[in-house]
């Protein structure tokens, strides 16, 4: 209505205009004044009321001018006026006919995207909403319905901040001050209130875009559905506490080497394990400082790492007030992102050696002080035997005497032999001459063999059988007997082999062939494995015994043969 009264306007202006102008200056008058207003016309009114308005204006000229007196130069000025009110017409017609093929173009373009943003607000996998400053629901999709209970008309009648937990309802505060700042989003996680009361953990997140700080009308909320992932989480955590407990209790701690890069990450149980500062990680070679240097190798493996295999080594660790400790790590080697690795727990075995040591010194001790036993309890019959073996010569108590005490510092010698030779090496020519020295000269006894130096442990075990051998002689056998001999051999096929230890006694024995089970079957090996070597044999008659065993390389040192390793006794 607006622009009618406009163009009304104009047409009256410029006829008033026209009317004046040619009654004043007569016929040198144009119709040029009219072009202004036919455009004014034009852009405000339609085609019709411009061609209508430039008819008009061409009538109302002629008029003015009088109809008896227009020339042949006006009638051209009048056609030329009405030809160029129609073309400005159509021109403008036109003009606006493609400007609202195009308004309509992106009008149906603005509608298209919209139904496609209503559908994607109504079907979204997420929770949306639109809330204003006030924190009103102002349009809500199915989802956020679906999770809350609520029906879209009833969430029209609540506020966001309903929806919140109460105890969350302080980040909810949060994220609108936020939102007021110079930030065009916030998230955060937070409980929300079912229908029903019941709480489930869920990602709120409002954005909008916020011209010059001001908090607009409308705020877009997005809600994620977090509650399985935050389950989850607990779970995890719950059995992250756990395993941390766990390995707490059983001071374990965790650690991993990258082979590729050099690193090694640990917990802090570790580092201490280390006796090394607590850190997130260290160079591997920053290691070496600590760990004893024959074990440095097994920590300092190739690293082209093979198929998945499991790690087990022991090393030991110079802490740095200089005690030494035992570590276990145990795990596995693998590959992770093309980086080959170890991944384990470690233990501190210290307490566990040094109980295993002790165990094993106690069991030592026990064992020695059971021979001990064993060897002084036989100690008295072998003095008895030696002092019925030696004869009074020619009625001479002092050369009597004197043989009788050669003989016992001779059994003095075996026994201190075997206690001082026990961690040292020793020769098993000696420990067999020294154990049979005191009968020597009274009996047929018969030593020969290469020289052969056993190890100190080896040395204590192999006179302990030796002694046995020459107790259970004299109580029983050869040694006991004016008639008996005693042959004592060893040998070896060649310099790689066993040696073969052969003990043989002819004579009547004083005793039946059962073997007794006792303390000296153990160290001899008729009951299982010898204190030393292996594949013992003990054959027993009424007329001779053979006893046999085989010693190891690892027993013994290398064979050698001398003037002298001979030993006859008769």
């Amino acid at each position: 209505m607006l622009t009618h009264l406009v163009s009304l306007l104009v047409l009256s202006v410029t006829l008033t205009f026209a009317i004046k102008t040619s009654a004043s200056i007569g016929e040198s008058a144009s119709f040029l004044e009219f072009i202004p207003a036919i455009i004014i016309i034009a852009y405000l009114e339609d085609r019709a009321p411009t061609l209508a308005a430039t008819i008009l204006m061409l009538a109302v000229g002629l008029w003015a001018r009088g109809l008896d007196q227009i020339s042949n130069d006006d009638w051209a000025r009048a056609i030329l006026l009405l030809v160029s009110g129609g073309v400005i017409a159509i021109t403008f017609h036109r003009l606006r006919k493609d400007l609202h093929e195009v308004a309509d173009a992106r009008l149906a373009a603005v509608e298209a995207t919209g139904s496609r943003y209503r559908w994607a607000f109504e079907r979204a996998a997420m929770g949306f909403a639109n809330t204003n400053e006030k924190g009103e629901l102002l349009q809500s999709n199915r989802r956020l319905c679906d999770m809350t209970g609520y029906k879209e008309e009833e969430l029209a009648r609540l506020q966001l901040n309903t929806l919140v937990h109460p105890d969350d309802r302080d980040a909810l505060a949060r994220l609108l001050a936020g939102l007021g700042k110079d930030a065009a989003s916030f998230g955060s996680e937070v409980r929300l209130l079912r229908k029903d009361g019941t709480a489930f953990w869920a990602r709120l997140t409002l954005s909008s875009s916020v011209p010059d700080g001001v908090l607009p009308e409308s705020i877009f909320v997005v809600v994620d559905d977090i509650s399985e992932r935050q389950a989850a989480d607990e779970a995890l955590r719950a059995q992250k506490e756990w395993l941390d407990l766990a390995l707490s209790a059983g001071r374990l701690a965790t650690w991993r080497i990258d082979l590729k890069e050099g690193i090694v990450t640990g917990s802090a149980t570790f580092w201490d394990i280390l006796g090394l500062p607590p850190a997130a990680s260290r160079p591997l070679e920053e290691l070496a400082a600590v760990i004893h240097p024959a074990d440095w190798p097994k920590l300092a493996a190739s690293r082209k790492l093979g198929p998945v295999t499991n790690y087990d080594v022991e090393i030991r660790v110079r802490r740095p007030d200089g005690h030494i400790r035992w570590v276990a790590l145990r795990g596995r080697e693998d590959k992770h992102d093309n980086h080959p690795q170890r991944l384990g727990v470690a233990a501190d075995l210290t307490e566990r050696r040094q109980t295993t040591l002790l165990r094993a010194a106690a069991k030592k001790r026990e064992r020695i002080m059971l021979e001990q036993r064993h060897r002084f309890s036989n100690l008295f019959p072998v003095i008895t035997a030696l002092v019925n073996m030696v004869n009074v010569p020619d009625n001479n108590i002092a050369k009597y005497k004197q043989t009788l005490i050669d003989r016992i510092r001779a059994l003095e010698a075996t026994h201190l032999l075997l206690s001082a030779k026990g961690n040292q090496s020793a020769m098993l020519h000696d420990l067999v001459v020294q154990e049979l020295q005191p009968y020597m000269g009274t009996r047929d006894i018969g030593v020969s063999g290469p020289s052969v130096s056993m190890s100190g442990g080896a040395a204590e075990s192999f006179a302990m059988i030796v002694h046995e051998l020459t107790t259970n002689s004299m109580k029983h056998g050869a040694l006991g007997d004016s008639e008996g001999r005693i042959e004592v051999n060893w040998a070896s096929e060649d310099a790689g082999s066993d040696v073969v230890f052969e003990w043989l006694e002819s004579g009547r024995r004083r005793t039946s062939n059962v073997v007794r089970h006792g303390f000296g079957s153990m160290i001899l090996g008729v009951d299982g494995a010898p204190l030393v070597g292996h594949s013992p044999k003990l054959e027993m008659s009424d007329h001779g015994l053979r006893y046999s065993l085989k010693l190891s390389r690892k027993e013994i040192g290398p064979l050698t043969h001398r003037p002298g390793s001979d030993f006859q006794g008769a």
